[in-house]
């Protein structure tokens, strides 16, 4: 028996968990369920990630205490996971006392040793918000390629690294105004220190070869010292012995693992200090021959294969067996994104669909590696219906009835066809192989092939047309024995993707399967229950519901000057255009507050900019409507006519002002997917509309 300990990243505690997250949590739930089907001793720990400025922010924005906040969100995600079968062994917070006396623990240990340095730093200060600002929330032009509205850390568009002292005309995104330059004393963790180390910890197996050579770029680029401290006013732990300073919530937040560790062993009652040396201790661990493996997304991979094991060890302690890392999420070939409707929560899907179709659909994708992968809504409907309700569960619907009407609900005591179950059972190694090495994508495929032979079975022995006659009752006994196990063993191989399709049939078959090895031996002389349906097919009516298209407002009737005809064409004949050119002639058409609230203005700033061939009048946009929730930019392709005012380098880096919500319209030159709002002077000169300094690109114009 293995003891194995797992995590996933810990969600932070200022929104909603959205189906991106599902992807991660529904990956380590069916590795867990899979380890404990195989009788190994499997923990599964998690936390909601509760410090920092934006959980401060927004608790003062809503005039609520931060505890308060991250109290509700926390309620709301304990009920999304709940609802989606994650079932962790605890779920706990970083803002607990568990975590508070591991993250002082574990600085006390890294200071006494050496790898804490202290030195004085200049930051950017908000006077007016009277807060220091951290790098992201700093915003102004990028000093190498000058390009607008950039993060206080990185620049977007060209990727140079800076601080925020080097941006030009920087100003806070908390109170909009200019910060100043002070002076701080920080406290850093030499991450330098543990170089060696962490370059034989990557290359031993802990990670994979494509996440290892990520790596090997850090590496090559030379390792950072972190600052993992913060000024007040700061919502985290304060530090020992530093007035006025508190940990950074990178800091706190992975130790959140041994936090909510340490809260479940007391909650089971174990000596807590024992349980933590076989789990975390170097030597203990070792002693124990416990196993460690988080399960993250790629866009924390520094955090989790460099920072957090060189903190372990500086610290005394274990590191991971394994890290285990996943792509990110598309809905319909697109980036998750509010403003396209694909970026779907939890709670959005959970009110128009039951949970484990999505279940199934992603166990069907994940593989061990870092591609992405796409939820595909066509697909997502057609594969669980032809799958899971046409393949496996239609098995089950198909014998049962035979057996309930005429023998009592009673399986036969042989099996017609042994040597077809026997290929089942033998199929069993393979899938819990491929279950382990989180080749989920293949197990579902393995199953469904012998989905396909259990119903030939079915429909060459066809027990419909061998209960017309009487004497074959005992034939049809035992094919329908035959058909209910080998479904019984379908559902068992599915049970650590589908745990409540498994548990509704196990309560049918009155058979309950925890083990692994429960799927080698047929039920015979068995009596089962009638059957009620355990899955049933998805409307694709829906599952189209989930992805809310962005209303648009319909053609205006007005008729179009011939000069501005490809003008008006590549802007899709908006509404506010159409409004602004009848302006010029007094005849202005009223519309109400409801069709004005419809149209979506956005700042946005133009990335690339490009002529289009076949057109004397047509510009092509590629422009940011800024960063997603998932630290993605979000971008559009638009169409302009204003090649007559603008050379495409006078544009790059500009902000503009976009229709986000406008209809994609296809056109000879490609798919505009907005417009660009301009300005015409009626004697032919076009002006593009932009926001004045400070705009943040991808805010809503009021």
């Amino acid at each position: 028996m293995r003891r194995i300990l797992v995590t996933s990243a810990l969600p932070y505690a200022n929104g909603p968990l959205h189906l991106g997250h599902l992807v991660e949590y529904t990956q380590t739930d069916i590795w867990v369920r899979h380890q404990k089907m195989a009788g190994n001793e499997c923990y599964y720990v998690c936390a909601d990630d509760t410090h920092g400025t934006p959980i401060m922010l927004r608790a003062q924005s809503e005039g609520i205490t931060p505890e308060e906040l991250i109290a509700r969100v926390g309620a709301e995600h304990v009920a999304d996971f709940a609802a989606f079968g994650i079932d962790f062994d605890h779920f706990h917070s970083t803002n607990a006392p568990e975590n508070r006396a591991r993250t002082e623990q574990i600085f006390q240990s890294l200071d006494a040793a050496g790898h804490i340095a202290r030195r004085t730093i200049r930051q950017a200060y908000d006077a007016k918000a009277g807060m220091f600002l951290p790098d992201r929330y700093v915003k102004g032009t990028c000093p190498r390629c000058k390009a607008a509205d950039q993060y206080g850390d990185s620049c977007e568009k060209c990727g140079a690294t800076y601080s925020p002292s080097e941006l030009i005309d920087p100003v806070s995104a908390v109170s909009g105004t200019t910060p100043e330059e002070r002076d701080s004393e920080h406290l850093f963790f030499q991450l330098g220190h543990f170089e060696p180390l962490l370059k034989a910890w990557v290359r031993s197996g802990t990670v994979d070869s494509g996440v290892a050579n990520k790596l090997d770029e850090w590496f090559t680029a030379g390792l950072r010292d972190w600052d993992i401290s913060r000024d007040a006013p700061y919502f985290g732990f304060g530090i020992p012995g530093a007035p006025g300073k508190f940990f950074y919530v990178w800091l706190d937040a992975p130790i959140g693992y041994i936090g909510s560790f340490d809260a479940l062993s007391a909650k089971r009652g174990v000596d807590v200090a024992a349980t933590h040396d076989e789990f975390w201790g170097e030597e203990g661990a070792r002693k124990a021959g416990t196993e460690l493996y988080h399960f993250i997304g790629k866009d924390i991979l520094y955090f989790h294969a460099l920072f957090w094991p060189a903190v372990l060890n500086g610290a005394g302690m274990r590191t991971p067996n394994g890290v285990f890392v996943h792509g990110f999420l598309t809905v319909n070939g697109q980036k998750m994104s509010k403003s396209r409707g694909t970026f779907i929560t939890a709670r959005q899907y959970l009110d128009l669909l039951p949970a484990e179709p999505l279940r199934f659909y992603f166990a069907s994708k994940l593989t061990p590696g870092l591609d992405d992968m796409d939820l595909s809504l066509e697909d997502f409907t057609s594969r669980f219906n032809a799958e899971v309700v046409g393949k496996v569960v239609n098995i089950g619907s198909r014998c049962a009835g035979f057996l309930t009407r005429s023998f009592e609900g009673r399986l036969a005591a042989s099996l017609p066809e042994p040597a077809l179950f026997a290929e089942f059972a033998a199929a069993r190694p393979r899938i819990q192989a491929l279950y382990e090495a989180r080749d989920y994508a293949a197990a579902v495929r393995e199953v469904m092939m012998l989905a396909d032979k259990a119903n030939q079975y079915i429909d060459t022995q066809k027990p419909w047309l061998l209960a017309k006659d009487p004497a074959k009752a005992t034939e049809v006994q035992a094919v329908c024995t035959q058909g209910l196990n080998l479904f019984r063993s379908l559902v068992g191989f599915l049970k650590p993707v589908m745990p409540n399709l498994a548990a509704g049939a196990d309560a049918f078959l009155q058979a309950p399967i925890s083990r692994w090895e429960q799927l080698d031996t047929p039920l015979l002389n068995h009596a089962i229950r009638t059957y009620e349906a355990l899955a049933t097919r998805l409307d694709s009516k829906v599952v189209a519901q989930l992805v809310v298209t962005p209303p648009t407002l319909s053609e205006p009737a007005a008729e179009v000057k011939p000069a501005q005809k490809e003008v008006t064409a590549s802007k899709a004949a908006a509404p506010a255009a159409a409004a602004t050119a009848s302006a010029a002639a007094g005849a202005t058409p009223e519309i109400d507050l409801d069709a004005l609230m419809k149209v979506d203005l956005r700042v946005a700033e133009v990335l690339e900019a490009s002529t289009v061939e076949g057109s004397d009048k047509l510009l092509k946009l590629r422009v940011s409507l800024g960063v997603s929730a998932e630290g993605t930019v979000i971008e559009r392709t638009i169409f302009s006519g204003i090649r007559s005012a603008y050379a495409p380098e006078q544009l790059v880096g500009r902000q503009v002002v976009i229709v986000a919500n406008l209809k994609p319209r296809k056109m000879r030159f490609g798919t505009s997917e907005g417009m660009v709002l301009a300005a015409e002077n009626g004697a032919g000169g076009i002006f593009v509309l932009s926001p004045d300094a400070g705009a943040v690109t991808g805010s809503l114009i009021k």
